[in-house]
């Protein structure tokens, strides 16, 4: 280490309480795509080879943040690689307890910020672009296969797409599912104000007439060969026929027995999308809802949403236990892959 990182390293020892140790590494970096006018923000979570200092990452005012090596060296062993796809209007750091999670369990896995969609840039009308979001995977997947140091550690049969709620709709068309923008017009005349998906949308001037071509285009990526969508959206728009034709396993997550949230109902009751999928595994986290699969909330984060008139992302149901849900969620994505 140079002295000036030496520096740096200390003077986050001295300033910060004393932590756990970590159990994962974290780094940034910056991926170009041709589809982007800009750099995509990403980073990797891993295990760690060699430990270097560590740092907290995703901290806020509203969320925990979790424990990491910074660049730490990887293990010299091929590693199941994720690339995960964050919900509308969250991040890299948003995604930081799953991400960390899996990587404790073996995993190497890739985030990233979705432009258009991402904390402090999340518009309705991007938001309906979907191949652009299934294309940053995309990138993601080159930009690590072409890192020499990288791509000796990655078990390239064991590449998957992980998403949540609006990052589950983008995984399930990298997986190969086609959305049919008339039905999912349909769904929001019938569903009205009701509907989250469909008032956010409404809400930015989205025309459910005239979806862009993105909404519905080919997005499957072959090279992925599993895919994990938690609480996915859009899948009353799904066709049914590019549902039966998905060749590789899908897990679909669901967030609770209840749903308040019926736009991310992937039952019979719902958008019927488990009977649609041939290979495909159905799991319900008990005790949970949408906003449970948000980062540990802080102590006084539920009355600084309320005096800033934000959503209640923080208010769980009394007895419900958020750490507990993210616990039940890493352990049934890592049996479902391996891990």
């Amino acid at each position: 280490m140079n002295s000036l990182l030496l520096i740096s390293a200390i003077a986050l020892t001295l300033v910060r309480p004393a932590v756990a140790d970590p159990k994962v590494g974290f780094d940034r970096f910056d991926i170009q795509a041709d589809h982007r006018a800009g750099l995509i923000e990403a980073a990797m979570w891993s295990p760690v080879g060699r430990a270097t200092y560590s740092v907290p990452i995703g901290d806020s005012l509203v969320f925990e943040p979790v424990e990491a090596y910074v660049g730490a060296a990887l293990p010299d062993r091929e590693l199941p690689l994720i690339v995960v796809s964050h919900g509308s209007g969250s991040s890299i750091d948003g995604v930081a307890w799953l991400a960390a999670g899996l990587a404790e369990r073996g995993a190497l896995v890739v985030v990233m910020n979705h432009p258009g969609t991402t904390s402090g840039d999340s518009s309705p009308r991007r938001t309906v672009r979907l191949s652009e979001r299934a294309a940053d995977l995309s990138a993601a997947l080159d930009h690590v296969l072409a890192d020499p140091y990288l791509v000796e550690r990655i078990d390239t049969d064991r590449i998957s797409a992980l998403g949540f709620s609006l990052g589950g709709s983008t995984v399930l068309g990298i997986a190969g599912l086609r959305l049919n923008p008339e039905a999912y017009g349909t769904y929001c005349k019938a569903s009205g104000e009701a509907a989250q998906d469909c008032l956010f949308l409404s809400r930015g001037g989205v025309d459910f007439e005239n979806l862009p071509p993105e909404f519905s285009a080919d997005m499957s990526d072959a090279r992925f060969t599993r895919v994990i969508a938690v609480d996915p959206g859009f899948t009353y728009a799904a066709i049914p026929e590019s549902a039966a034709a998905v060749g590789v396993p899908v897990q679909l997550v669901t967030l609770g027995d209840s749903f308040p949230w019926f736009a991310v109902d992937v039952r019979a009751e719902g958008s019927g999308l488990v009977d649609m999928l041939p290979l495909v595994e159905h799991t319900v986290i008990p005790n949970a809802h949408h906003y449970s699969f948000l980062p540990l909330c802080k102590t006084n984060a539920v009355e600084l949403l309320i005096e800033e008139g934000e959503d209640p992302i923080c208010d769980d149901p009394s007895g419900w236990d958020r750490a507990a849900v993210h616990a039940a969620s890493i352990k049934a994505i890592a049996w479902f892959l391996g891990l």
